[in-house]
Formats: structure tokens, C-alpha cells, sequence
């Protein structure tokens, strides 16, 4: 999402839809590099930063239940997001006589944390924004990346360059004190790579792509605080890492993501970026991912996207339409499937106060056509505080 447009970076979670487009060229007219098909992975390497892309972001979701009986299963929802904004583009100097100090050239690190107690509905988020030093960085030979006493990384042996190693990721936050998680995050099925040889298309403009890595189950365990409560937790992760130098075209808005988690062990990442005009694009897309890690794409013509409710921030007044349900064809039985996304609390919002652009990231439960409990999910809603695409152009 694995993944919003911020004032310091861009997250969009995608896939890749069949429509036809033209070919990238190599960079941007900034002198950022565009995501190229037939791409050769390599890991750990690929699982780092990339400096010759404008964009990137390592971004977690999940959720969590207290392992404690007297708890009798208290879920928690959490997400962890730390982006990368290059400054200016690999060997391009600035323009005579706008030279800025060596600091102001180093990549900004944007970080986003959040985390809902299902039980109260209590939701609480923090954001940082710091420049690449002693504060924030990201390594370029492995995943390692920080932005002040937040960090995600691998920890014990490091991954092969086969899609189905499974290194144990450890991640930390908190949230303004009031709240804090230290997670193992061990993936279930292999690593996902999204698109077509590589390339995640995200719209017409070939520039607006990106590289998409995801492992979308990981087993978590950990423990996590609220106030002075302790909980030791298990639960289930989803985790994009994307690359890009570009997302949002000139004709987009926003978009509405979302990543399912279902019960039978297969999963669905789908998106619905949407037109001025409130139609789909095209290059929106649902993917299942099957119990072995295998990708099924399908178009905007194969499946449906309704949202069911509104809810309308005190905040920030955006009406969101925090809630969806998906119907579409499970490629396991060729037969209709209807999944409804249910906010665990429709207060779900990051107000935007560093980033710069609110947007709502919400942990849901999925339920089927009759009411069956078949899932968890994650959903995403962005644009709907204005365009989002004027406001980069």
C-alpha cells in the first residue's frame, strides 16, 4: 500500500491494470528515475532506499488482539509508515545563485504513526518530519530505516535474493507518549511483487508507476501500550514498500485503497483512483494473492467498488466515505463475492498537521453478503480535502 501524497512524499498502494499505455521513458523532467520494466531484484539490497527515485515509503498495517484471557481478545488496530522525499535529483545541481546549504540537500523523512482501541474507539496518530542525519535515515543495502526512536528493520538473518525467504522484520513506535508498540513482524507467504514485469502502473502518463513490493501476511507478536496499560499482542500485518518518482496524474483527484486480509489465507489489494469527472480511471485495480503468493489482476470492468456510509471529520470537515463494499469474482471458483469493509470506529483520520494533506486510514472487519465474518482489512481514502494532483502541479 502497499499506501498518501504528503507535502514531503507521495504513498499510493496499487497494482497494475491491463489497459495499454505507452513506455516510460528512463527519468523524469526532474532527473528522477522512473520504474523500468524487467527490473532484476535484488535482496536485501532492493529491500533499502533508493536514492535515484524521487519517492518511497515503507508502510505497515495490522491488526492486534491482547493475549491475555482476562482480555478476552481486545483488538487493537495500528499503522507505521516512514517515507523517503529525495532533494534534489542524483548529479542535477541547483540552479546558479539558488544553491541551498549542504543540509537542505539531504532527503526529508516523513513518519506516520496511529493506533485504535477497537474497544473505545479511541484513535490516536503522530507525525515527524526530519531531514535525512542524526534524526532519520535509511540504509541502501538492506531495510533499516528510522525517523527518531521509530524504526523498522530486520533483525537475525538477512534475505536471499529468492522472493520466498522469510527474514523477521522488528518494528517500533508510539504515539505522543499515550501509546507505543514493538512488533515481530514474520512473513506467512512469500514476498508479492505487483504489475506487469515489475512496473505498477498507476495511470495513462507512464511516468506515474512504481515499484511494488509487498509481503501481505505477516505474523506479528509483540506488545503494546496504551497509557499505562500493557498488552502482549498477536495479530496480522501487511507490508508495501513502493518506489516511484511520480503517482498522480493530471486528470486524478484521489483514490480509495484497500488491503484485505481473508480468513481462508488469501488476500486482495484493490484501488479505485478516482477522475474530476467522479468516474474510475482505467488503471484502477483489484489483485488476489492465493495461498502460494500468486497474483491475479483484474480491471475496473471485473469488479465493483460502493461506499456505504459517510463520516465527516470535526477536523478537518472532509466527507469520508469511510466504508465500501467490493463485489467481485474469486478467481478459486469463478463465482460472484461480495466483501463489505466496516470501520472498527469511523474516527480513523490523519489530520495532515507535518504532511501537509489529511487523509483517513482505517482498520475494518470484512464481512460477506450474509453477514459472515471473513476478514480484516485495512482502507485508505485520500483526496477528499481537495485535488490532491493540483496540488504538485
Amino acid at each position: 500500500m502497499p499506501r498518501l501524497l504528503c507535502a514531503a512524499v507521495v504513498c499510493l498502494a496499487s497494482g497494475w491494470s491491463a489497459t495499454a499505455a505507452p513506455e516510460a521513458p528512463a527519468t523524469t523532467v526532474g532527473g528522477f528515475a522512473i520504474p523500468q520494466p524487467g527490473r532484476a531484484f535484488q535482496f536485501p539490497r532492493d529491500h533499502g532506499d533508493h536514492p535515484e527515485f524521487k519517492i518511497e515509503w515503507w508502510y505497515v498495517t495490522g491488526h492486534l488482539f491482547a493475549t491475555d484471557p482476562a482480555e478476552k481478545g481486545r483488538r487493537f488496530g495500528f499503522q507505521a509508515t516512514f517515507f523517503r522525499n529525495a532533494g534534489l535529483a542524483p548529479g542535477r545541481p541547483a540552479p546558479q545563485g539558488t544553491e541551498p546549504p549542504a543540509f537542505a540537500k539531504a532527503p526529508l523523512f516523513l513518519a506516520h504513526m496511529a493506533v485504535l482501541d477497537a474497544a473505545t474507539g479511541r484513535f490516536l496518530h503522530q507525525e515527524r518530519l526530519n531531514r535525512a542525519g542524526w534524526d532519520a535515515d535509511s540504509s541502501g543495502t538492506t531495510l533499516d530505516v528510522r525517523n527518531g526512536n521509530w524504526s523498522l528493520r530486520f533483525t537475525g538473518p538477512q534475505p536471499a535474493t529468492a522472493l520466498d525467504s522469510r527474514p523477521v522484520l522488528d518494528l517500533r513506535g508510539s504515539v505522543n507518549g499515550e501509546a507505543a508498540f514493538q512488533l515481530q513482524l514474520t512473513p506467512a507467504k512469500p514476498l508479492v511483487i505487483f504489475g506487469k514485469d515489475g512496473v505498477s502502473r498507476k495511470a495513462a502518463d507512464p511516468a506515474a508507476a512504481s515499484h511494488y513490493l509487498t509481503w501481505p501476511r505477516l505474523d506479528a507478536t509483540g506488545t503494546l501500550r496504551m497509557d499505562e496499560r500493557s498488552f502482549a499482542v498477536t495479530g496480522l500485518a501487511w507490508m508495501d514498500h513502493e518506489i516511484s518518482s511520480s503517482q498522480l496524474s493530471s486528470e486524478q483527484t484521489g483514490w480509495d485503497w484497500a488491503a484485505i486480509q481473508l480468513k481462508d489465507g488469501r488476500e486482495i489489494m484493490a484501488y479505485r483512483m478516482r477522475l474530476k469527472d467522479g468516474s474510475t480511471d482505467p488503471f484502477s485495480t483489484l489483485a488476489w494473492i492465493d495461498k502460494s503468493g500468486t497474483v491475479t489482476h483484474q480491471t475496473p470492468a471485473q469488479f465493483s467498488w460502493k461506499s456505504d456510509s459517510t463520516w465527516t471529520s470535526p477536523v478537518t470537515r472532509a466527507p469520508y466515505p469511510a466504508g465500501a463494499t467490493l463485489t467481485t469474482v474469486d478467481p478459486a471458483t469463478g463465482q460472484p463475492l461480495t466483501l463489505r469493509l466496516t470501520p472498527l470506529a469511523p474516527a480513523q483520520e490523519i489530520t495532515g498537521g507535518l504532511g501537509g494533506i489529511p487523509y483517513w486510514e482505517g482498520a475494518c472487519r470484512v464481512t460477506g453478503a450474509s453477514g459472515q465474518d471473513l476478514g480484516s482489512a485495512f482502507l485508505e481514502l485520500t483526496g477528499y480535502t481537495g485535488d490532491l494532483a493540483a496540488r504538485f502541479r
